[in-house]
């Protein structure tokens, strides 16, 4: 990895642009990482991928760009998005000990320059769009297609880096980033995890002490389904294991990774999970071992 160096800082895409275009003799290729903020571990790690990238091309300019909006047009509550946490200083040490050169945070009327609208362009990419999240939470999808479209045209990147935690959220970038963005490729990276495997998420912070603790039965039951001989028949029990640990269980089920159909493809499956737990929602996924 190279020397780490200052990050900086952009109130928005026009400020960073002008700097981009500035600082380079000839326009840089743009390796993007973009999040909502209230940074941890797993989004470090998506930024030490993209800076570990950057640092084997070094026969071009490089440039690592994070970007921080917590985007209203993705919570189809209003008390989630008004309880989502932001923490900027924090955010700008995370970013730049990862190794980002950059991180810009744009506000609500650059990403919506006509006000936030009542509800964005409905999307329909079959079950990337329909299932799973896409059935428990009408909309999301369509907000986050708004939001990753409007980014991808501010920052042009070459490379867009997005967690495997969000299995279902990248499956759909991809799909967007396929039909309207050639030339972008977009760089899974794993999902990273506490040590009693609980996938790293901003929301966890919003857990409190015991329900924290309580929260690891959430991958312990994933894991047992993913390692079964037959995980679709497992899902109802384990659904049933959590409800009687106190968790409210939106889905348990094991679909294709690709396309999130159902039907079975052996080694090409994924179990899902999405429940709530101490007032938190959480979700998850791991591949089914056969």
């Amino acid at each position: 990895m190279s020397e780490t160096k200052a990050v900086l800082s952009f109130s928005g895409f026009v400020s960073w642009r002008a700097h981009l275009n500035g600082g380079y003799t000839t326009g840089p290729d743009v390796l993007f990482v973009p999040t909502m903020g209230a940074l941890h571990a797993g989004h470090g790690d998506l930024i030490r991928a993209a800076r570990e990238m950057a640092d084997g091309l070094e026969d071009r300019p490089i440039h690592v760009v994070v970007s921080i909006f917590i985007n209203p047009t993705q919570f189809d509550e209003a008390s989630d998005f008004d309880s989502y946490p932001a923490t900027p200083e924090e955010d700008l040490m995370l970013a730049e000990e990862a190794g980002a050169d950059a991180v810009v945070f744009p506000s609500v009327s650059e990403m919506y320059p006509g006000g936030v609208p009542t509800r964005v362009e409905r999307v329909d990419f079959g079950a990337l769009t329909s299932s799973l999240e896409g059935e428990k939470r009408p909309g999301h999808f369509d907000g986050v297609v708004a939001v990753v479209r409007n980014l991808m045209e501010q920052v042009k990147p070459r490379w867009a880096f997005f967690g495997e935690k969000d299995w279902q959220q990248l499956a759909v970038i991809k799909r967007l980033v396929q039909i309207e963005f050639e030339g972008v490729e977009v760089v899974p990276v794993s999902t990273k995890r506490e040590q009693d495997g609980l996938a790293m998420s901003s929301r966890n912070r919003r857990l409190s002490g015991s329900d924290r603790i309580g929260a690891s039965a959430l991958y312990a039951a994933l894991k047992r389904v993913a390692e079964s001989s037959d995980p679709p028949s497992k899902c109802a029990e384990a659904a049933a294991t959590l409800e009687s640990l106190g968790f409210d269980v939106e889905y348990f089920s094991v679909v294709q990774a690709d396309s999130l159909e159902s039907k079975w493809l052996p080694g090409k499956m994924r179990v899902f999970v999405a429940a709530r737990w101490g007032g938190v929602r959480l979700i998850d996924n791991v591949a089914c071992h056969h």
